[in-house]
């Protein structure tokens, strides 16, 4: 399944200049992933400070 971010997001933007696909952008009060484009690769998750994305 496609890794979604929580509302422990702190709109850095680390995880969209990591993400190979470009699924993640920046919504309204947090960033959101694409589920349609995630690959599930993690390397949004292995950049977060505070481990907002993950799987579901």
């Amino acid at each position: 399944m496609a890794y979604k971010i929580s509302d422990d997001c702190i709109s850095c933007g680390a995880c969209e200049a990591e993400c190979p696909v470009n699924a993640i952008s920046a919504g309204d009060s947090k960033y959101v992933i694409d589920a349609d484009t995630c690959i599930e690769c993690g390397a949004c998750a292995g950049v977060c400070p505070v481990s907002a994305p993950s799987a579901e």
